[in-house]
């Protein structure tokens, strides 16, 4: 089989179940052509939203769950328990794939993206509710487990297939600056997500804040959701989208076929960006964890920093478009799981560096961040035959952040806790080495095919 990464942009494409003029949806439909840009805000606004809700629920897993949630155990202890939870959801994200792409099989592309919204919402607003483990004991916990797995279950349900068209529709010497443009929204959602939480400690007292403030996200995170519900709707439900979606095949596929016969490529595709998955806790989450345990440092102020480099991230993610369509983009991520190699034997030096050394450390693991998560999305996407791009994206995507990003934020806090940070660049420097070789083997097997 070729898993060439090269295809042909003008080539009609041929007549399937799913081709234009078989099926109701497509009665309407017009041969007017859809610039790549509009695709490509529709990816921004789903993958901010998204985002916002992500970064939501980590911020509140160092900085609230520990105390509402854990009194009972030591803020390490608690924190960790916090992220545990806060794996679940990774965890539950492959099965919110299977699931919502039977939906889409029996119902509709429109029917499975607002049942996973709606269920995306549901579970954050949810959690802005629950009552605290003083209020409710063990069974708050339980909840709280409960929600995070709707959330993960609704992220996998999300998927609408518009990265992948976007990816199939942009030119060929600007597919690098347009893979790029959806991973905006994870900055983008950083900062919103961040400056929310920096303006609550800011302005409430510690009481106010762990009685009643630190719920407000939740309730903005739900109100977002609701708000690019009916964007992406608006979106994916046309018929000139619905057309495109239907020729290029960006259909569901079978789960157990695809994995049968596209085992090689699922595994390659997740560990090709590993090394920027695991980046992306290690500036984020982590070292929030770290300056709340075993720093003096305001929290806002060091967040008012995360922001900073959320922002310097979004100016990298836009220059990776441009270094990758000169370069290719597999050698944008090699070159970046080289740099991000030797960024992690500095860990240590710099989160003991004192204000100066946390500050750089994040500034330059922002950056670098950027520079790897731009072309993180789909870097080996086109390894799938077509009929198996639109279930083969979303389940790679899945498994790299499963292997890459679930657990990252507890096996260094616990690493780190335990036995030093010295090991948090070994975890790091695991990821660099994963990407590589993924990148490698993806060669490798692209030569001999």
């Amino acid at each position: 089989m070729s898993i060439s990464t090269h295809y042909d942009q003008t080539a009609p494409a041929e007549e399937s179940p799913h081709s234009i003029g078989n099926g109701p949806r497509n009665i309407n439909a017009r041969d007017g052509h859809i610039d790549p840009g509009e695709i490509a805000i529709g990816v921004v606004i789903g993958r901010a939203s998204e985002y916002f809700d992500f970064f939501v629920y980590a911020i509140a897993s160092v900085l609230v769950f520990p105390t509402v949630f854990f009194p009972f155990a030591s803020k390490l202890e608690g924190t960790l328990y916090a992220f545990t939870i806060f794996s679940f959801a990774f965890i539950a994200r492959p099965v919110g794939t299977v699931i919502f792409m039977e939906i889409q099989r029996r119902f509709s592309r429109e029917a499975k993206l607002t049942l996973a919204l709606f269920l995306l919402g549901g579970s954050t607003a949810g959690i802005a509710f629950l009552p605290s483990h003083a209020q409710l004991g063990t069974t708050a916990i339980v909840l709280l487990a409960l929600l995070r797995c709707g959330q993960g279950v609704a992220l996998g349900g999300s998927w609408d297939g518009l990265p992948s068209l976007l990816a199939l529709n942009a030119p060929q010497n600007k597919r690098g600056w347009y893979a790029m443009l959806g991973q905006l929204g994870a900055p983008i959602g950083f900062i919103l997500a961040a400056g929310l939480f920096a303006y609550m400690l800011y302005t409430l007292a510690p009481q106010d804040f762990f009685e009643w403030g630190w719920r407000y996200p939740f309730f903005v995170a739900f109100a977002i959701n609701v708000v690019a519900l009916f964007a992406r709707l608006r979106l994916v439900s046309t018929p000139e989208y619905s057309r495109l979606l239907d020729e290029r095949e960006l259909e569901p596929a079978n789960v157990v076929e695809i994995t049968r016969s596209q085992g090689r490529n699922l595994i390659i595709g997740a560990l090709a960006a590993l090394a920027s998955y695991a980046l992306f806790h290690l500036v984020t989450v982590f070292p929030l964890s770290w300056i709340v345990l075993y720093s003096e440092r305001s929290i806002s102020q060091f967040l008012e920093i995360q922001m900073i480099g959320a922002g310097l991230a979004i100016c990298s993610i836009i220059a990776s478009g441009l270094i990758a369509d000169r370069v290719g983009r597999r050698t944008t991520l090699a070159v970046l799981a080289v740099l991000i190699g030797i960024f992690s034997a500095f860990v240590p030096m710099l989160m003991n560096g004192g204000i100066f050394g946390e500050n750089l450390f994040i500034i330059v693991g922002f950056i670098l961040l950027g520079l790897s998560y731009g072309q993180a999305a789909g870097a080996v996407s086109a390894n799938f035959p077509a009929k198996y791009r639109y279930t083969g994206a979303a389940l790679t995507s899945d498994l790299a952040w499963l292997v890459g990003a679930g657990f990252a934020p507890l096996v260094a806090l616990g690493l780190s806790a335990n036995f030093g940070l010295g090991y948090v660049s070994l975890y790091l420097l695991s990821g660099a080495v994963g990407s590589l070789a993924a990148l490698s083997l993806n060669r490798a097997l692209e030569i001999r095919d």
